[in-house]
């Protein structure tokens, strides 16, 4: 197996789609910050990050602190590093924290 710059590879109707995962936990008085770049191969990874080659990624999916999800083309990050999430709302899909609910019939 070689790396690859993808975390999943997801099929769709319209065919197999690169999706790279992210998370963050980092909120400010801004909103939540999300890192979206990667950080080239170095010593003590050292190097500065750079934007994904949206040629090579087609969606991100991250999940903010609050559990709430997004799916955003990797076109619509193309050349960044890091986003604020609440610039994104238009590509929130749900929250996984209904996940996190203990279940009413588990005993």
């Amino acid at each position: 197996m070689e790396p690859a710059v993808y975390d999943l590879l997801v099929s769709m109707p319209e065919g197999i789609k690169r999706v790279q995962v992210k998370t963050t936990t980092c909120f400010s008085k801004d909103g939540w910050t999300v890192v979206v770049g990667l950080r080239p191969y170095s010593v003590g990874n050292r190097e500065r990050r750079v934007p994904y080659d949206p040629e090579l990624i087609d969606w991100f999916f991250i999940m903010d602190g609050d559990l709430t999800i997004y799916v955003i083309p990797s076109r619509v990050i193309a050349g960044r590093v890091a986003i604020l999430l609440h610039t994104y709302t238009k590509y929130m899909v749900g929250n996984a924290a209904g996940l996190m609910a203990p279940r009413p019939d588990a005993a």
